[in-house]
C-alpha cells in the first residue's frame, strides 16, 4: 500500500524561489512516487502574493501591491489574479518531469460538510489513482472572513486528516522550530524532535509571517501540527529550499523538526 504525504508550501518560498524552486519540488515529488511509493497531495499558498508581484508592473496595481493590509474585496480580487499565475508555474514544473497536476480550490464548508468532504476525498483518491498530483489552495476569491481557514497551514492539516495521510510536511523559510528566535538570538538551537506541543512550545513562536507575504508564521504551523497530531499524523517542519529536502526525508535523514502525533492513527 502506498504511503501518503500532504506537503504545504508557503507564499514567501513560492514568490522568492520562483519557477526553479517549483521545478525542484516537482522533481522530488516524482522521485517520492517512483522510488519510495509515496503519494503526494500538494497544498500551496502564494496566490495573493503572486498577484501583488504581478501588479507592480501596472501604475494602478502598484497602490494595492504596496499595501500590507487589504479589505476583503481586494483580497478576493488578488486571489483571482494570482491563482492562475501559480498554477501555470506548477503545471510547467510538473510537465518537466512528465507529471500532470490538478487544481482543487477549497472553502471551509467543503471539509465541514459531510457530503462535500466525501466528494473531495473521492476526487483526490481518483486523481492519485490516475497518477495526477492534486494541487490545493483555499478558494480565497469567494471565502469570507468569518468562514475561511485563516491560513493554509490549517488547511493542510485538515486535508491530511480528511485524506488519511501518513505525514504532513510544511515547507518553511527556516530550518524548523528553534528554542529561541534565531533572528534575534544567534545561539538559538534547532529542536529536532517535539514530543508534544505545549504552551511553552507555542510561546517560542511568533504570531505573524516574518516575510509579510503570508498570513501565518511559526505559530500557525505549530497549531497545524497539533491539529494533524490529533488524527495520528506526524508533522515535519523543514526548510523548503534546502537541497532535496523531501527526498532526504523519505530516505530517513534527520531534517528540520519532527513533531510526533498526540494520539494513534484513527
Amino acid at each position: 500500500m502506498n504511503r501518503r504525504w500532504v506537503v504545504k508550501a508557503g507564499s514567501n518560498l513560492i514568490v522568492s524561489g520562483g519557477p526553479l524552486l517549483l521545478r525542484a519540488w516537482m522533481q522530488q515529488v516524482d522521485s517520492l512516487k517512483r522510488i519510495h511509493g509515496i503519494e503526494v497531495i500538494w497544498v500551496t499558498s502564494g496566490a495573493i502574493a503572486s498577484a501583488k508581484e504581478r501588479l507592480w508592473r501596472s501604475p494602478i496595481g502598484k497602490r494595492i501591491a504596496r499595501s500590507r493590509h487589504h479589505d476583503l474585496a481586494e483580497k478576493q480580487a488578488l486571489s483571482a489574479i494570482g491563482q492562475p499565475v501559480i498554477m501555470d508555474l506548477y503545471n510547467l514544473a510538473l510537465q518537466s518531469v512528465s507529471l500532470t497536476g490538478a487544481q482543487i480550490l477549497l472553502t471551509y464548508d467543503d471539509l465541514v460538510s459531510r457530503a462535500r468532504r466525501k466528494n473531495f476525498v473521492n476526487t483526490v483518491e481518483k486523481l492519485l489513482a490516475l497518477g495526477v498530483v492534486p494541487i490545493l489552495n483555499e478558494n480565497d476569491a469567494v471565502a469570507t472572513e468569518e468562514i475561511r481557514f485563516g491560513d493554509n497551514d490549517t488547511l493542510s492539516a485538515r486535508v491530511a486528516a480528511a485524506a488519511c495521510a501518513d505525514r504532513l510536511v510544511i515547507l518553511t523559510d527556516v530550518d524548523g522550530v528553534f528554542d529561541a528566535d534565531p533572528a534575534k538570538k544567534k545561539s538559538a538551537k534547532l529542536i529536532a524532535r517535539v514530543e508534544r506541543i505545549t504552551a511553552s512550545v507555542l510561546k517560542k513562536a511568533g504570531s505573524r509571517s516574518a516575510s509579510g507575504r503570508g498570513t501565518g508564521g511559526m505559530l500557525s504551523k505549530l497549531l497545524a501540527a497539533r491539529e494533524a497530531g490529533r488524527h495520528g499524523i506526524e508533522t515535519y517542519l523543514v526548510k523548503g529550499d534546502a537541497f532535496s529536502v523531501l527526498t532526504r526525508l523519505a530516505e530517513g535523514h534527520a531534517v528540520g523538526t519532527r513533531i510526533l502525533p498526540s494520539r494513534g492513527r484513527r
